[in-house]
């Protein structure tokens, strides 16, 4: 077995999310449940508590499938195929004739069954993942479908197309009168967040109907809803959900990867202004507010994903300076925010004071280990503050599936390119067919490129904070430093011409120490920086801290660990 640096290892944090992901399935055959997932974890009460919700069917289903194959290609590792499986026969049982995903109905609570739009994003994206990952034609018989009940369903005026309220029922829309409103209530939840699903079906199969939402549900967004003000900001307007963090990211995400498919640099330019601006919002490791009302003390972990993804699309379409941004994210508050010490968490010993098909006290903690957090102070895995809405849920399914997706973003981005020109984008570990990373941060500022083809050239992004005076670059025992001419690309990458099979080239850089200061959840937090890594925040959290346990060593400490190298990158 291989020995590498013992430093952040995305495929690793995937699997280690694949425990909290079998958990969530309620499986005790006297709920009735068969297998519908919990949506939320309270783990602050004592006992802590998993409880069910309206989310649990085509949303957490979508999610949970989307997650479970992106941990599945990231590690090579096929251990979860039950639960995989579990959740793609559930997710298929939802459909109605007309070709959507309808929650069951439950009486007990008053649900009715409907088609939420929220949920149908969740349903395409793993329907879309389904297909990529095993080619499988059931896969594509449903989002043909589904692509199609979407399409037909739409509100079609001369200059925009919309959904006119949050459910569609077997009856149609719930009300003349909302279509008579012409905008749907929150146009980036229900019609924007849908791009980017819509888009990578297109990309995989062609489907002209996933493409043609896409252009009427941009125009929708950028010339007609109002979501985004001028300058980018998010509509803080209650009708819009209160400018909400999560659906207006995932919205922009979609337009940008829409924008670099039609070459249109103007939409480029309009996500990029909004995206700038959500970055002021947020901290420079990657916390960001709910809303810009009574959400805004608490951080979603999807809303961190949706970030990362943006970022990853930007940067892939040339505006390389976010590679940067997403590298922090992932380094610190996406891997901070993974659920892995459960001492704090109590558990019931027995089922006695559960409320079967809603609530459960069993093993919480247990099943729970790997979540990504629901909702989430700044240093804390928990927010329990006086603001706002006060303490929430802990854990929700929607961040669970979310945080391996934000993963797989990084770890794609990794390594980019061709025979022709190899890009590392992020210096982070991963294996690939052309070259390994193995990175050494934050302990050193050392990165071994270890290169398993012959190539042209191979680049490789050196971050602000190390300057280029002190680069130094070793092949084989031959050096070179960054002030050479000819060691950088025009693009700003270190170059490293004709790299050959076998070789390692290893390049070294100073790894500064700084501190900040940054405002989130109403109150300061100062902030200790190595590099991209926060190695400790004050005050510190309560209840599970974050990067409190941070060490940094004079090397970096190394470990066996066998790398996954797939055969196929998937382009998303």
């Amino acid at each position: 077995m291989p020995e590498i640096p013992d430093t952040v290892l995305l495929e690793e944090r995937a699997e280690l999310a694949m425990n909290a992901v079998a958990g969530l399935p309620d499986t005790d055959p006297d709920t009735g449940m068969d297998g519908v997932p919990y949506f939320s974890a309270d783990l602050l009460a004592r006992p802590a508590a998993l409880r069910h919700g309206d989310w649990d069917y085509g949303s957490s289903h979508g999610r949970l499938l989307d997650a479970c194959l992106l941990a599945r290609h990231m590690t090579g590792k096929d251990t979860w195929r039950e639960v995989e499986d579990g959740f793609r026969r559930r997710l298929t049982s939802f459909f109605g004739p007309d070709g959507l995903s309808y929650r069951r109905a439950r009486p007990e609570a008053g649900w009715p069954p409907n088609a939420n739009l929220i949920d149908q994003r969740a349903v395409l994206l793993s329907l879309t993942t389904w297909y990529v990952s095993d080619g499988d034609p059931e896969a594509r018989r449903l989002a043909d479908r589904h692509v199609a009940a979407l399409k037909r369903i739409a509100i079609k005026e001369r200059d925009v197309w919309f959904y006119p309220a949050s459910e569609y029922t077997p009856d149609g829309w719930p009300s003349p009168n909302a279509i008579a409103l012409h905008l749907a209530p929150d146009p980036a939840s229900f019609s924007g967040r849908l791009i980017m699903p819509l888009l990578r079906y297109h990309q995989a199969t062609g489907n002209e109907d996933a493409l043609e939402l896409c252009g009427w549900f941009a125009r929708l967004i950028v010339h007609k809803s109002g979501v985004f003000h001028e300058d980018g900001a998010f509509n803080a307007a209650r009708a819009y959900r209160s400018g909400h963090f999560h659906t207006r990211l995932g919205t922009l995400e979609g337009l940008a990867r829409y924008a670099r498919h039609t070459g249109d640099h103007e939409l480029t330019a309009f996500v990029r202004r909004s995206y700038d601006w959500a970055l002021t919002q947020a901290t420079r490791f990657g916390w960001t507010p709910g809303d810009l009302e009574g959400q805004r003390y608490e951080h979603e972990s999807c809303s961190l994903v949706d970030l990362i993804g943006t970022g990853v699309t930007l940067a892939g379409s040339g505006h390389t300076a976010y590679w940067g941004v997403v590298e922090r994210f992932l380094r610190n508050h996406l891997v901070e925010s993974q659920l892995l010490d459960l001492s704090w968490v109590e558990s019931a010993p027995d089922t006695s004071g559960d409320e079967p098909g809603w609530v459960t006290h069993v093993r919480v903690g247990e099943r729970v280990r790997g979540a990504f957090a629901g909702y989430g102070a700044p240093n804390d895995y928990v927010c329990d503050i006086e603001l706002g809405r006060g303490h929430t849920a802990d854990v929700q399914a929607c961040c669970v599936g979310s945080g391996v997706r934000g993963l797989f973003w990084g770890w794609n981005s990794v390594v980019t390119g061709d025979d022709r020109d190899v890009r590392v984008n992020l210096l982070l570990t991963r294996a690939t067919e052309r070259v390994t990373v193995l990175s050494h941060l934050p302990h050193e500022g050392r990165v071994d490129l270890d290169v398993h083809r012959d190539l042209r050239e191979l680049r490789m992004r050196v971050p602000d904070w190390a300057g280029y005076a002190k680069v130094r670059v070793t092949r084989d025992g031959d050096g070179f430093d960054g002030t050479r001419p000819g060691a950088w690309a025009p693009d700003g990458y270190l170059s490293v011409r004709a790299p050959r099979r076998g070789e390692r080239i290893t390049v070294t850089f100073p790894v500064p120490e700084s501190t900040s200061t940054e405002v989130a959840s109403g109150r300061e937090f100062r902030v200790r920086w190595r590099g991209d890594d926060v190695i400790g925040i004050s005050p510190e959290g309560t209840a599970r801290p974050m990067y409190s346990g941070r060490k940094v060593h004079p090397t970096a400490p190394r470990r066996d660990y066998p790398l996954s190298r797939p055969a196929t990158e998937w382009a998303w």
